[in-house]
């Protein structure tokens, strides 16, 4: 395995654990919350992953960092969720640190991806 491909298997990984981890606590969320906040960031954290896989398998750089960048956004999107369910008191601030940090480890991650691909496109 090249260290592209260990890079790769590691950040797929780490969006699994996130997700997986998210659904967990969105079980907290009160029913009311089910076809809102729930529902939202649900998609938002599958957006993260599919949206990965898919700029991943495109050969286009220009389009693999589109969908770099949707899957970004869309991991900013989860923690906001998450972010707001603290303050409505769904969940505990440690919950939410853990999901942070989980968030901070695979931005760095899309992020560098990104600007490698950045400077790919503009060599």
């Amino acid at each position: 395995m090249n260290a592209k491909e260990g890079f790769h298997n590691k950040l797929k990984r780490l969006i699994i654990e996130y997700i997986l981890f998210g659904y967990q606590i969105l079980k907290k969320f009160p029913r009311d919350e089910i076809f809102i906040m729930t529902a939202q960031c649900k998609r938002a954290m599958i957006s993260v992953f599919l949206n990965y896989i898919e700029g991943y398998a495109r050969g286009r750089k220009k389009t693999m960092k589109y969908l770099y960048e949707v899957s970004y956004g869309s991991l900013h999107e989860s923690i906001g969720v998450f972010l707001l369910a603290t303050h409505l008191e769904y969940i505990s601030k440690d919950e939410y640190l853990k999901l942070f940090q989980q968030k901070e480890e695979i931005g760095k991650m899309l992020w560098k991806s990104i600007s490698g691909l950045n400077d790919d496109i503009n060599n």
